[in-house]
Formats: C-alpha cells, sequence, structure tokens
C-alpha cells in the first residue's frame, strides 16, 4: 500500500504530464491507446499521438453542441496515429435520450410524422419516442457536426465516420416498466436509422448494468441487435483487455472497444 505522501506525488506527476500532453506509463506500454473526449475537456491540453480519438458531438445532452467541438476534431485529425488497423483514426459519439414521460418539460419532443411504429401524434408512444431520436441525429449531423467539420478542415460528410450512441442512465430516459425500455429502444432505433441512411456505421457505448436499466433485451429485428458494443467501466488497461471478453450489449454484435479512465482522462483500448 502506498502512503499519502507517495500518492500525492504520483498524482502530482501525472497532472503535470497530463497537462503537458504527455501519455500515462500505462498509454506508453500500450501504443494502440485511444482517447475520447468532449466538453468537460474543452480547457484541457489534450495528449499527443493517440492511436485514435472519438470525440463527443454534443455538450452533455442530445440537445446541445460541444461548444469546442471543431477544436477537438481538428486535434484528433492532427494527432492521431493510425496504429490500430481496425480503429478508424477519428470517431465520434452523441448524446442520447427519451424524455417522454416529461415531454411537457421539454421544447424538442416531436408532434408528428411517420415512423415503423405508425403515426406519432405527439403522445408518449414508440412512435413518437423513434422520431425523437430521429429529430436529435439529424440535428447532431447537420448543425452541430457539419459545421465544426468545416471549421476543423475535417471531410464533412457524416459516412466518412463511426458514431456511437453514448447510453447512460445520466441523461433523461423513461423508467419503470418493459414498456418505457421499449420506447427508450424506439428512440435508439430512430437515432441508428438517421445515421445509416446517410451511410455511417454505427455503435453502442454503455455499461452492462445501464443497458439493462434504460433498454432492456433487444429484439432480433430491431436495427439495434447487429451493432458493435463499446464498454464502459474499467479504471485500469488490464481491466479494458478483460472487458473484450465480456458479453456485447445486444445479441448480434461485439465488443469492439472498452474503456478505462486514468490520470482523469479517457482511454480507449480496441479488442
Amino acid at each position: 500500500m502506498i502512503g499519502p505522501g507517495r500518492a500525492l506525488g504520483v498524482a502530482a506527476l501525472a497532472a503535470v504530464a497530463l497537462a503537458c500532453g504527455v501519455p500515462s506509463a500505462a498509454a506508453r506500454d500500450a501504443p494502440e491507446v485511444g482517447y475520447d473526449v468532449s466538453h468537460p475537456q474543452c480547457d484541457d491540453v489534450l495528449p499527443g499521438d493517440p492511436a485514435f480519438a472519438v470525440v463527443g458531438v454534443n455538450g452533455g445532452l442530445a440537445t446541445r453542441p460541444n461548444p469546442c467541438l471543431a477544436e477537438q476534431l481538428a486535434w484528433a485529425a492532427e494527432e492521431a496515429t493510425g496504429e490500430v488497423p481496425a480503429q478508424p483514426e477519428v470517431q465520434l459519439y452523441v448524446n442520447t435520450a427519451n424524455p417522454g414521460q416529461v415531454r411537457d418539460l421539454v421544447t424538442t419532443w416531436p408532434t408528428g410524422g411517420l415512423t415503423p411504429y405508425g403515426r406519432c401524434d405527439g403522445d408518449n408512444s414508440r412512435a413518437c419516442s423513434w422520431r425523437y431520436g430521429w429529430e436529435r441525429a439529424a440535428v447532431t449531423v447537420t448543425d452541430f457536426f457539419v459545421p465544426a467539420a468545416v471549421d476543423a478542415g475535417l471531410d464533412p460528410d457524416p459516412a466518412r465516420y463511426r458514431w456511437w450512441l453514448d447510453v447512460e442512465t445520466t441523461n433523461t430516459w423513461q423508467t419503470g416498466s418493459a414498456p418505457a425500455r421499449a420506447r427508450n429502444r424506439a428512440a435508439l432505433e430512430g437515432m441508428t436509422t438517421r445515421l445509416t441512411v446517410i451511410g455511417a456505421e454505427v455503435g453502442l457505448y454503455s455499461t452492462g448494468y445501464q443497458w439493462r436499466r434504460i433498454a432492456g433485451p433487444v429484439p432480433a429485428d430491431s436495427p439495434l441487435h447487429e451493432l458493435d458494443s463499446w464498454l464502459a467501466g474499467a479504471t485500469t488497461l488490464a481491466g479494458a483487455r478483460e472487458a473484450c471478453e465480456r458479453d456485447p450489449l445486444v445479441g448480434g454484435g461485439r465488443v469492439v472497444l472498452t474503456q478505462y479512465v486514468e490520470d482523469g482522462l479517457d482511454h480507449d483500448h480496441s479488442c
């Protein structure tokens, strides 16, 4: 066990290294390491030479942009080394949600539109949940990502990137029943469909626990069923490697990426 004085010294050195953009010791030992960043890192100096980078397009909520998206996209494009062939150098993730149970408190709940679940009429239904996901993905792509990509000098075609749906309990979800989880799945299906029709590759980011609470079992005929998984929850590189052997979030996909947190920064391991 390391004493308090020793722990403080290690933490201080780690903070200096991170501030200077120096990869952690584990990262130096694993050149395949990637990083994911978003609005919480807007004022941070980001590390150099990631194998790949995943940039959050939203600012914590599905309805808000990441205010430093252009700068982080430019960092990803300039710094990523491409040392992991299985992982695109620049990837994206988007916040997800379904506020149908509090739809009177939001301005973005849909009031119409045809969906695979029938016509949305503004109620708390699977149809309107699907439409909500579709519209949030559309806004995220056209209003948030494309202008930032242009500013950063990147190709603004969303089909050129892998998009991850960030599914976490910290966002607003319907709760309390199997029908609520079905409506949550419908929202994620709407987002997935909106991205896939423009040619983008889509995956799912979550932990098994959060996924079960939010979405539950995914039927084989759902567009979510075949998506690959990016699993969160590890605290070390060794733990992230072990997480590659866990079950994927959905039955038809694979675990292709795992996340671990070190020195206050999200690191990513390619399975």
